[in-house]
């Protein structure tokens, strides 16, 4: 962690030093020779940091070393922030002097208005100039004690003979050395996997690459990769299939005449002479040639393709037809490269029992089971959560313990607190662990402040990685794509689990294994502190002065005061199935260094006003606080705050006035907030804001103060954004579609529009919303779009033109009565059509057109279409495909140029009671789940082998009809029905008793 801190506070010395040049930063740079030294410095300790990291694991001397580094290097970063803050507030100042005011500090009366800052007070007017003085020459002090420090840390290095190393190159930790060799009477849990691997090795394969087929074995340390490998290398029907079976232990790094000497030896052949590689290669494809070979490749990690083709290429090349290699590894990306995914074997968690029978295995081993023990060791084995190495570490460790008392303390025990299982269970996440680059690593140890079991979502993660500036700028790429790219790079190494997709795909929501937390809570027990808030009035006891990030859990009803944080200098303060409503003054004045606080999900009706003296702050997140009305003024002076988290705070009516000085929020969330009725005027001048997830407009006040349509134009880089339109909005006079305020923002992927219909006291409704739409024509790369309540009798032309467009939701058009050609969408990936007024969809829907039947090229509509939804289109009568356009007698699928939907695989038609029919090109969809729920006219159209819709579904394998009416009524050919009232699912080839 401490390498990734130093190579973002060099980053940070670099821009304070270099980049800010003005009079007033000037002065500062008196103290320019010691941050120049104290830079010189941290590089030179840089280059040895890899091994340090490596040896702090086992060197307690070298650990308490880097936490002296890290505690000089959180200081210098507070000193800089202060610094950089100062220009944050020369900026606003001049944006305030110039006539971008939004604040209510008139220019006829100056006043003083301090910004309180750790060791200063910024003020406008005279006092102000002496105050900015005292700041500097703080600064300066702190940085030359900071140096002087850091002289003492340096001088220390040298008593540890660090080695320098470079990443590439970097020496691991030793691993055990893995063998062919296995006890099969401790293996439990995974016979299905090894008679599937079993299978794959000895079954022929029609995707087989000239005789060779390469099967991954994927899965996180400790899942029994290797021990399934074992399994299938010592089976009899392998050892027999095989005329030469070679077990390599890869490893890292991947050494190709390491691994081509192991293959020689494994075949019993001779050696080069010479240490050049293609000399190995070409004795290791001597050795194989022409035989059948089984290659094991155990614990693989690199991924340069470049070196796994050169290797695989001469075993290709040599090995008879038949010949299979297998792979294990920890990354998919690895798997990926190696194999196919149709042979790519996941292993996923043991059950509990089996867990058990590994952990009694080990723990009565050679001994008599005890009563007691054995229901204390359930409770244990409990606690490896599915990971084979964990219940065999475990069983091992308790062996030798005899006594209630030894087996409950186990139990009650951390992890971490004992050698022996450091060792053994966290070994394999070490690994992962220091295969990582540094500030991927700072970006995972720092999940420990979620609780155990916590749904994780990405975005959330990397907004708070990024208030912790561990995402720094490469090559002036977006810190949410660099902070996507870590979220990935830990994803695929099985960091996380248990992932859940958005509408588009992507992973929304994901959770960590219960033991790769222990294992961070290990890695950071110093740093990071989780703690559960009893009732009462007792204070907590002070925390450790090395604490750096602190959760508190189930804090009760009152004020948050029975914590003292005077002791550590906090940078991150997160609570978690609290319920205190009150945050005291003196609480917060305690987190002067606090870059990230969330206080959500409380009970919380006033935030103090001294919460704007966190200057430091980047993230706040206050959501789910159903009693905040309103946030103090001085949040407007947190120039730093880049994510502002207000989502479900149902009764919040308003804003600060000067919210236009948050000149780095990025993210503002106010979606939820079902009082706040418009948004302050300063929030257009928020350039730097990417996601704005609901802008009230129209329904608050029709003044100067208040955000409208127009104030979007400048927010230029804006991905997210959710308008809500309650009543009439004013447009532009002749702005429209040419010059739509959206219309120039290239970066905008998801746009979410609502309208209020509502009729005033004289029974009028509001205006057409379609002008409003014009207005607010986006950049065609959006992906996202969702219009509610949208009154005008036509969609908008420009949906037509969205390319990029994956997802789409219409929800109640109720004067639109004629579906858009959706069909021309080329991108569309999901559409969802809730509440429709019309009567028919048919050919416009497709987009097919008069000159469509004059085309002699093949046309494809709905080209990327995988879900449909109709829901709630109770008006809805009809559904025609082509044969409307040509008529039935005329038109044969088969013979037609166009092609629709050739990639839907799920259609849901719920509560469209009038709808009977379906169209023909159903037939010749792909379609894997049909639901037809609440819609009991089409219900009775899709019966299997009776019903006239049936042909038209009945290649669907997955096909569930919910009728939700229980009734007896006549089919067309004059037979009695009933409907049942239950959930009727159909799967392969449903039965006919279902719906009868």
């Amino acid at each position: 962690m401490a390498e990734a801190l130093i190579s973002v506070l060099l980053e940070q010395l670099a821009s304070v030093t270099y980049q800010y040049v003005g009079e007033e930063v000037k002065m500062v740079l008196n103290a320019e020779k010691d941050v120049q030294e104290f830079e010189a410095k941290l590089k030179v300790i840089g280059a040895v940091l890899e091994d340090a990291e490596l040896r702090q694991v086992k060197e307690a001397s070298v650990r308490n070393w880097l936490e002296q580094l890290k505690d000089v290097s959180y200081k210098m970063d507070n000193v800089l922030d202060e610094w950089k803050t100062e220009i944050l507030r020369q900026q606003v100042e001049k944006q305030e002097e110039h006539g971008g005011s939004t604040s209510r500090v008139t220019k006829k009366k100056k006043r003083a208005v301090c910004f309180s800052i750790p060791s200063s007070c910024f003020c406008f007017g005279q006092v102000g100039q002496v105050s900015r003085v005292n700041l500097r020459l703080d600064i300066a002090h702190k940085i030359k004690s900071l140096n002087e420090n850091l002289d003492v840390i340096a001088e220390q290095r040298e008593t540890y003979k660090f080695q320098f190393t470079e990443r590439t190159t970097t020496e691991q930790l030793e691993r055990e050395k893995t063998s062919s060799f296995v006890d099969e009477s401790i293996i439990f849990g995974r016979e299905q996997q090894k008679d599937v691997l079993v299978s794959k090795l000895l079954t022929e394969s029609s995707q087989e690459e000239r005789g060779l087929l390469v099967i991954p074995i994927v899965g996180m340390g400790g899942m029994g990769k290797t021990t399934l490998a074992q399994l299938a290398f010592n089976d009899e029907n392998v050892k027999a299939w095989f005329e030469i079976k070679i077990w390599v232990c890869v490893s890292d790094p991947f050494d190709e005449i390491k691994i081509a000497k192991a293959i020689i030896s494994g075949a019993k052949g001779v050696g080069p002479n010479s240490d050049e590689l293609q000399d190995f290669f070409q004795c290791m494809s001597e050795s194989i040639k022409g035989k059948k070979f089984l290659l094991i490749l155990d614990d693989v990690w690199t991924k340069e393709q470049r070196k796994w083709e050169k290797l695989k290429l001469p075993l290709v090349q040599s090995g008879a037809h038949g010949s299979r290699i297998l792979v294990t590894t920890r990354n998919q990306v690895v798997a990926d490269m190696v194999g196919a995914p149709t042979h790519t074997i996941n292993l996923e968690r043991l059950s509990e029992q089996n867990c058990l029978s590994i952990f009694n295995r080990m723990a009565f081993y050679n001994r008599d089971k005890d009563g007691v023990l054995e229901a204390i060791g359930e409770e244990i084995a409990k606690k490896c959560k599915g990971l084979p190495l964990a219940a065999k570490t475990l069983g091992s460790l308790m062996r030798n313990k005899k006594t209630r008392e030894e087996w409950q303390e186990v139990l009650n025990s951390k992890i971490w607190d004992y050698e022996e299982v450091e060792q053994q269970v966290f070994q394999p996440l070490l690994l992962s662990y220091f295969d990582l680059a540094p500030a991927v690593r700072r970006c995972l140890l720092y999940c420990v402040i979620f609780p155990k079991d916590h749904l994780i979502s990405k975005d959330y993660l990397i907004e708070l990685w990024m208030s912790q500036d561990y995402l720094y700028l490469k090559k002036n790429m977006e810190k949410k794509i660099i902070g996507q790219r870590f979220f990935n790079n830990l994803a695929v190494r099985s960091f996380f689990q248990n992932f859940e997709e958005d509408v588009l795909g992507n992973i929304w929501r994901c959770k960590m294994h219960d033991i790769v937390h222990d294992f961070l809570q290990y890695l950071t027990q110093n740093e990071c502190f989780t703690m559960e808030v009893k009732g009462g009035n007792d204070t907590i006891e002070a925390l450790g002065d090395k604490i750096r990030h602190l959760t508190l859990m189930l804090a009760p009803e009152g004020p948050l005061s029975c914590v003292s944080f005077s002791s550590c200098d906090l940078r991150t303060l997160a609570t978690f199935d609290s319920k205190f409503n009150a945050v005291d003054s003196t609480l917060i004045s305690q987190l002067k260094h606090i870059r990230t606080l969330n206080l959500s999900g409380g009970c919380i009706e006033v935030l103090p006003e001294e919460i704007g003296e966190l200057v430091h702050l980047r993230f706040i997140d206050l959501s789910d606080n159903d009693g905040l009305k309103k946030l103090p003024n001085g949040v407007c002076n947190l120039y730093n705050l880049q994510t502002l988290r207000l989502r479900e705070c149902r009764k919040l009516e308003s804003l600060p006035r000067s919210m236009g000085k948050l000149i780095n929020l990025k993210h503002l969330y106010v979606e939820g907030c079902d009082e706040l009725k418009y948004l302050p005027k300063g929030i257009g001048r928020l350039t730097n804001l990417r996601i704005l997830d609901r802008c009230p407009v129209g329904g608050g006040k029709d003044d100067d103060e208040a955000f409208k349509l127009g104030d979007l134009r400048n927010l230029d880089q804006l991905r997210e954004l959710g308008i809500d339109i309650d009543g009439d909005v004013e447009v532009a006079v002749g702005e429209g579609e040419k010059a739509s305020t959206l219309g120039n923002k290239q970066q905008l992927l998801e746009l979410k529009i609502s309208f209020q219909d509502r009729e005033d006291d004289e029974g009028r409704r509001s205006s057409s919303s379609a002008e409003t739409l014009n207005f607010l024509r986006p950049h065609p790369n959006l992906e996202f779009l969702r219009i509610k309540r949208h009154n005008g009798s036509t969609a908008p032309n420009w949906i037509i033109s969205l390319n990029n467009l994956r997802f789409l939701s219409l929800f109640e058009w109720n004067e639109c009565e004629v579906l858009p050609p959706l069909g021309k969408l080329p991108s569309l990936e999901t559409l969802c059509l809730w509440g429709m007024k019309g009567k028919k969809v048919g050919v416009e829907f497709l987009g097919i057109e008069k000159e469509t039947s004059s085309a002699s090229s093949c046309i494809t509509l709905f080209p990327k279409l995988k879900k449909l939804e109709f829901l709630y289109m109770e008006a809805w009568e009809e559904w025609k495909g082509v044969e409307e356009w040509k008529g039935v007698e005329e038109w044969k699928e088969e013979d037609s140029h166009i092609t629709i939907m050739p990639c839907l695989s799920s259609l849901d038609i719920t509560r469209c009671p009038q709808l009977k029919t379906l169209p023909d090109f159903l037939r010749k969809t792909p379609l894997q789940t049909l639901e037809i729920i609440s819609s009991k006219s089409l219900a009775r159209g899709c019966r299997e082998g009776r019903g006239k819709e049936w042909p038209k579904i009945s290649h669907i394998p997955n096909i569930t009809i919910t009728p939700k009416y229980s009734y007896f009524d006549s089919d067309d050919e004059g037979e009695g029905i009933v409907e049942a009232e239950d959930d009727v699912e159909l799967q392969e080839r449903p039965s006919t008793s279902d719906l009868q």
